[in-house]
């Protein structure tokens, strides 16, 4: 169905009867666009009210509130909604995700999120070789969603000669889920031009054998340098896999989403379909800093980036979604998940000094790795907040928490009362006394509620090589939200499956869902630790009103209140009354942004649109 013909249409006679009340308005003879009524509405205002009904005009808000009150805003060429009990909420706002790397993901070859052993790996890759076969020896086969964690946790971390073993004369690299891993064969090696001699980049390493070589595994910068070889998708290519984003995005609910790893390619497409009428979410757009470069000139890194947002951001947020460019992103580290170990943090890895069959788990030397240090970082951030710029800092590791804390409030003393909104985000091993910091300095911590479920990656590897201690407390979401601090949501999507209603389940419970197949089965149900899970309420609120706050879009959208832009979404079960092993078991029946219906389904479709 194309989107035109998405727009909801409910016909009179099978919403509610409303003649008696039609010439009661007060917005004159036609009064509001679209009335929805009967429903149950959950704000997300300060009081977290629920009301029953609501009406647009001209892609507003303007009246919130009981069924008989709305009765004024009904006119003669009125929309009517009726919601028939259905929850209606604000619009899921996704502070944290990579929808480019989604939209590339759903062409590629396709491990599917699953863990698996070395020769499963390679029977699957294989089949996509078998498939493929009309493809010269010189093209790239690119494969993705990897579980990289789950596989070494099997029978060990594959390096080069695993995909050496395939059948094929093809370059491969192969992006783990978490997207700081590539693993490449020995041609892609050579195609990249990657051998003994090549350094590592600042921000990254190629892991090497024992003789210095490469061995295929890249990580961080070194994955970001291996997957530029391959050539990149054209502008046509761009747009298919933005589009598939954008669907899958609203049929997920999302209104508006922050693009946390982005640059001109997803700047172009993103203009390109705002320009056709195809963007049907609200895109913010973060640029990347490299750390190398700020090191050797933080003044001309933050010029590069401002001409750079000049080009693509498009100034005070409309009705119609449109897209902004006024975020910086630095990866302060890489991942705290064995068997990388590279976020940074205070205290070494442990690794087994004993055996697999009697491990004894000690100290080493592996504290992780740090990208920016607090004399590149400190006047990186001064000169990007003075250029008007929000940073987003990816830290993993409770080392790069705290560096990015301090850094921020060296920025605070300097510019004492600039409104600047920095976010923390991941924030997966955070020491206990930097909780109340977030609060303090006010920071939003970003977080990715499906990581507190249990899954191999975590129970059966990181928690030895994090120890007891670390693992007890990993993934706080709770504890800096008891200690006052702002959470907002960001599905880091493709990282993991976009799954918004397991995610938020999570939140609450630290548990998965047996049932869902984004989970990891009844093995892995109970919750991941003791760190204390959020209230329903809280969830919700970190995927609406704290995300908006997050990316400065709090005063048009967040929660349905009048005057706010009418980006809404409508639920097939109520979150907020469902048992708590149901949460996850939600769909979104319809999206709305800026008043116009971007996705529905049954009972929302079907009806001529009214005119």
């Amino acid at each position: 169905m194309k989107l035109s013909r998405l727009f909801i249409a409910v016909a009179a006679t099978t919403a509610f009867a409303s003649v008696g009340l039609v010439g009661c308005q007060t917005q004159g003879s036609s009064g509001a666009d679209m009335v929805m009524r009967n429903g149950y509405v959950y704000t997300v205002d300060g009081k977290n009210s629920v009301q029953q009904a609501i009406a647009v005009t001209g892609g507003k808000i303007v009246y919130v509130g009981s069924d008989a009150g709305v009765a004024a805003y009904i006119g003669k060429q009125t929309q009517l909604i009726d919601l028939a009990g259905r929850m209606l909420m604000p619009g899921f706002i996704d502070g944290h995700m990579h929808p480019g790397d989604g939209g590339r993901a759903m062409t590629l070859c396709d491990l599917k999120y699953q863990t698996m052993t070395r020769k499963v790996f390679q029977e699957t890759i294989q089949a996509c070789l078998d498939a493929d076969k009309d493809k010269g020896p010189d093209v790239w086969l690119e494969v993705g969603s990897w579980d990289r964690m789950g596989m070494d946790g099997l029978d060990g971390d594959p390096d080069k000669s695993t995909l050496d073993a395939l059948k094929t004369k093809r370059p491969i690299q192969v992006r783990s889920t978490d997207f700081h891993t590539v693993l490449t064969n020995s041609r892609g090696l050579e195609v990249a031009g990657i051998t003994k001699q090549t350094p590592n980049p600042s921000d990254g390493k190629y892991v090497r054998d024992k003789a210095g070589n490469p061995n295929g595994i890249c990580e961080d910068g070194a994955a970001d340098t291996m997957a530029a070889v391959v050539p990149p998708a054209t502008d046509a290519e761009k747009l298919t896999q933005t589009r598939a984003a954008l669907d899958a995005m609203r049929q997920q609910g999302i209104t508006s989403f922050f693009d946390a790893l982005s640059g001109p390619e997803n700047g172009k497409a993103f203009t390109t379909l705002q320009q056709s009428g195809e963007l049907t979410a609200r895109a913010l757009l973060a640029i990347k800093l490299d750390p190398a470069a700020a090191a050797a000139d933080p003044t001309k890194t933050i010029a590069d980036a401002k001409a750079l947002a000049n080009i693509y951001d498009q100034g005070e947020t409309k009705v119609a979604p449109g897209v902004s460019m006024r975020h910086v992103k630095l990866f302060m580290d890489g991942i705290i998940n064995a068997p990388a170990d590279t976020g940074a943090m205070l205290t070494p890895y442990l690794h087994n000094a004993g055996t697999d069959k009697a491990p004894k788990w000690a100290p080493g030397k592996n504290v992780g790795e740090l990208y920016f240090p607090p004399q590149v970082l400190n006047p990186l951030l001064l000169k990007a907040v003075e250029a008007g710029f929000d940073p987003h800092l990816h830290a993993t590791g409770d080392r790069a928490v705290r560096d990015s804390l301090d850094s921020i409030e060296y920025v605070r003393h300097q510019l004492p009362g600039n409104a600047f909104r920095p976010t923390i985000t991941h924030n997966e091993s955070v020491d206990p006394a930097d909780y109340p910091r977030f609060k303090a300095l006010d920071v939003t911590a970003n977080m990715s509620f499906q990581w507190a479920q249990q899954a191999p990656s975590t129970v059966d590897g990181t928690s030895d090589h994090l120890g007891a201690a670390r693992f007890a407390r990993m993934e706080p979401s709770g504890s800096i939200a008891r200690a006052g601090g702002r959470i907002a949501y960001g599905s880091d999507w493709p990282v993991d499956p976009l799954d918004e209603f397991l995610a938020l389940k999570i939140g609450v419970t630290r548990s998965g869902d047996p049932l869902n197949p984004h989970s990891y089965g009844p093995k892995y149900a109970g919750k991941v630790n003791g760190d204390p899970g959020l209230s329903r309420s809280e969830v919700l609120r970190a995927i609406t009103q704290n995300a908006a706050e997050q990316l400065k879009l709090d005063a048009v959208v967040g929660s349905v209140e009048v005057g706010k832009f009418a980006d809404l979404i409508v639920l097939d079960k109520n979150f907020m009354q469902v048992p708590e092993d149901e949460l996850a078991r939600n769909n979104v029946l319809l999206t709305m942004v800026g008043g116009k219906v971007v996705w529905a389904k049954a009972p929302f479709v079907g009806v001529v649109q009214q005119q």
